[in-house]
């Protein structure tokens, strides 16, 4: 989590909410990084899940990053847990909540669903004050 703490604090310089995301292999090992850049890029599918999912899906020249792990600073929201889903990473590790827009577990459970065909292990509230203030200092600031 400490990674994705880090990434997410690169997202605010181009005006990004900063959540940051990382996606390691089954041995431990970074093979995707991403952190919001919707603003940056114009783009509202960037994510940082969404950015760190094509940066591993590139890196490993597969679409189906089973066995992975996804840990994040934000719970996702539903357009990211479908990706999450879609690329059938394995594990998913979030810090703080999103108590309006989240899709494990706050709003929607999309992951944990019984009628999904898709088996993702969910683990939350990962360091979670510390990701919850890196949000709320940025939106103090706007």
């Amino acid at each position: 989590m400490g990674e994705a703490i880090a990434i997410a604090h690169d997202a605010v310089r181009t005006g990004d909410v900063p959540v940051g995301a990382i996606v390691l292999n089954k041995d431990g090992i970074v093979i995707g990084i991403g952190s919001n850049e919707r603003e940056a890029n114009n783009d509202p599918t960037a994510h940082a899940e969404v950015v760190a999912i094509r940066n591993a899906a590139s890196r490993l020249q597969n679409s189906r990053l089973d066995g992975c792990t996804l840990v994040v600073t934000l719970e996702p929201c539903a357009m990211c847990a479908g990706a999450i889903a879609q690329s059938r990473i394995s594990q998913l590790i979030f810090g703080a909540w999103d108590e309006k827009a989240g899709a494990v577990g706050s709003v929607w459970d999309l992951l944990r669903d019984p009628r999904s065909i898709f088996s993702v292990e969910v683990t939350a509230g990962v360091r979670e004050a510390e990701c919850a203030q890196l949000l709320k200092d940025f939106f103090s600031d706007k």
